[in-house]
């Protein structure tokens, strides 16, 4: 298994970050993608990437919550760092129009620029959208062909946007939204449309701890070890084996990030 999305540089880590690793490795984790949030958070991720340069590989670019403080040459500073072999996609970048920690104007321009980065500089896009679907959607269309791969992170949407995204291609991550029967129902319901050549499973931790884990972690922080708790939730609710999804996301994960993991 790889888990494609770990905020890996996120505060919660910083006590005990090396036996995160350690644990995710036990749990048959092969490799972990860190997720770059904004600049600085990229560069931390990269930074970690050197410190475990056969198990991490990360993206880089800004998400959509940091749009309204980007610097000048924000767009510079993320082409330099796609330039380093650890750095297989741009983003997380896209559209929250739930929570709108950005101005939905700044958001629009910072994510169109980072796509047009990813079609320069031929990486996949690791994308982000909440209650922003349609203007997403618009913004990406016209880079489909332009960009070696889409990647939409923590896919929560209905069966229309997931025919949607599937139509374009596009890669769909799975995390442990989908083992929370309060609001990941709908997310049970549909994920069996997901052809296994399109399906990439994560965590996002620290954040979705899975609520099938048993017994219950002490702790509300999810860490990487907990991927097995979606892979066994994607099971349960697809026609796919265990087996299947965790060999098929790994060649997957390779595939789509052009990420050699032995």
């Amino acid at each position: 298994m790889i888990d494609i999305g770990v905020n890996l540089t996120n505060a919660r880590f910083d006590k005990d970050r090396a036996a995160v690793i350690e644990r995710a490795k036990l749990a048959e984790i092969k490799g972990m993608l860190v997720t770059g949030t904004n600049v600085t958070e990229s560069e931390k991720a990269l930074s970690l990437c050197y410190d475990f340069p056969k198990f991490l590989a990360c993206t880089a670019g800004v998400h959509p919550h940091d749009a309204d403080n980007v610097a000048d040459n924000y767009i510079a500073q993320l082409s330099a760092l796609a330039k380093h072999e650890h750095v297989k996609a741009i983003g997380e970048c896209g559209l929250d129009f739930n929570r709108n920690f950005s101005t939905p104007q700044n958001q629009q321009e910072v994510f169109s620029q980072q796509v047009i980065l990813a079609s320069e500089v031929k990486l996949p896009l690791f994308l982000h959208q909440r209650d922003a679907f349609q203007t997403w959607l618009d913004i990406l269309k016209p880079f489909i062909d332009d960009v070696p791969a889409m990647v939409t992170h923590c896919f929560t949407g209905d069966l229309t946007q997931l025919k949607q995204c599937l139509d374009l291609d596009m890669y769909i991550g799975i995390t442990g939204w989908i083992c929370d029967e309060r609001r990941g129902q709908e997310l049970q319901n549909i994920a069996k449309y997901i052809p296994l050549e399109r399906l990439l499973i994560e965590t996002d931790a620290p954040y979705l701890t899975p609520r099938n884990i048993r017994p219950k972690p002490k702790s509300s922080r999810n860490e990487p070890s907990y991927l097995p708790y979606v892979v066994e939730t994607l099971a349960n609710v697809t026609p796919y084996s265990i087996s299947e999804i965790m060999q098929k996301t790994f060649e997957n994960t390779q595939r789509v990030f052009a990420w050699d993991i032995q």
